[in-house]
């Protein structure tokens, strides 16, 4: 007989599209990481292909079912597919506040061993995140047991996402020059001039933009400044009285060249903050990534009503800002609360990028911080095998 404990676990996880990148951008990491690295069977389910598509080009959007980097994914649709219990996975992720269908529900309540339900909730820095990670929460009609795992960044949580050799292949691309001109000639960009600042720009829009790009055009020091076709590029044209751009397309001011790039795929998008030297990034996936990135970093947290996500921004400054000098930590944190209010960015800006080569230099103690509570997904997996 075979002991089922030996099987290759199988696992369903459910995304629902809600932030266009965000959510899928998580899901689909963790995915290729279960398969690549732990050898894991991986069911992705989501809602919106198109949105998955513009991370991962090989989707196809008009096929229900298909398969990517190891990982099966299907449309979740509605009315949903049907599904037997029997073809329930072993572990169930419901990934970032999303709602199983019901129909799934009833088929794992059906399954004769019931599979490992995982509420993969979103990253906060708070302190109460530790004393939530890994609680169970039965069903309150079903025999059925939800288990809520929260990355963070101490040893109390599930980590962050991270792959096992992405540090490696940062700092190879950091210390290759060629692997870094092959990277910019393929956005058609030469390789940046060591006197120029350059930039990635990917945010939400915000009227804090307008006078920041001015300060930058009138600014001293030629600043090259890279951001992906969307609302914030648009806002930043108009600045400058372009009223429509596309990717490709170049302008600016004084020290200031705007170049529009194209939604670029998740390991170009890593290349792009590894060759920056300064990135502004939004959410939670680029804003780990970046983290990742040794490099200098503005953060931009998912708005939310009554200004709640400024909690998360200053738990986060609690932790990031403590081992920094004191001075240090104050021009980072004007800056930070400027640019998520949306308000007198400028006149914190010349002190914050004073403070660039400092925090540079506090890039890698932090990421050896961020990694001794090992990978979310790592961590993840050796979770559910205490209830496979």
């Amino acid at each position: 007989m075979i002991n089922p404990a030996q099987l290759t676990p199988r696992w369903d996880i459910f995304c629902a599209v809600v932030d266009n990148f965000g959510d899928i951008g998580i899901c689909w990491r963790v995915a290729r990481q279960l398969v690549a690295e732990h050898g894991q069977q991986v069911r992705l389910w989501v809602d919106d292909l198109a949105s998955f598509q513009r991370l991962c080009p090989e989707i196809d959007t008009a096929r229900d079912e298909q398969w990517s980097r190891g990982v099966q994914v299907r449309r979740w649709s509605l009315p949903f597919p049907v599904i037997t219990p029997e073809q329930v996975g072993d572990v169930v992720v419901e990934a970032l506040a999303c709602t199983l269908p019901p129909e799934f529900v009833s088929a794992m309540e059906a399954r004769s061993r019931k599979p490992v339900w995982i509420n993969l909730e979103y990253l906060s820095a708070e302190a109460w995140v530790e004393g939530c990670h890994c609680l169970a929460s039965p069903h309150p009609q079903l025999p059925l047991i939800k288990y809520f795992f929260f990355p963070g960044f101490t040893a109390g949580t599930g980590g962050l996402l991270r792959e096992r050799d992405l540090l490696d292949r940062r700092r190879t691309f950091q210390a290759d020059s060629s692997a870094q001109t092959q990277f910019w000639q393929s956005l058609a960009l030469p390789l940046p001039d060591e006197r120029e600042l350059c930039l990635s720009l990917f945010g939400y829009d915000t009227p804090a933009i307008a006078a920041l790009a001015r300060v930058w055009a009138a600014g001293s020091q030629p600043i090259r400044c890279l951001v992906p076709e969307g609302r914030l590029a648009q806002q930043l044209a108009a600045t400058f009285g372009f009223e429509s751009i596309m990717p490709g397309d170049r302008f600016g001011s004084g020290n200031l060249t705007v170049h529009v790039l194209p939604f670029l795929e998740q390991d170009r998008y890593d290349q792009l903050l590894w060759g920056c030297d300064l990135n502004f990034v939004r959410g939670e996936d680029s804003f780990v990534r970046a983290q990742w990135a040794g490099r200098p970093l503005v953060w931009q947290a998912y708005r939310q009503e009554e200004e709640t996500h400024l909690l998360k921004l200053e738990a986060f400054l609690q932790r990031y800002c403590a081992g920094l000098p004191d001075d240090v930590a104050d021009d980072l944190l004007a800056f930070w609360l400027a640019w998520n209010k949306g308000e007198a960015v400028a006149d914190h800006w010349s002190a914050f990028l004073a403070r660039r080569e400092a925090l540079a230099q506090y890039s890698e103690p932090w990421i050896a911080e961020l990694a001794g509570p090992g990978d979310t997904v790592t961590n993840l997996v050796h979770f559910c095998q205490k209830y496979l």
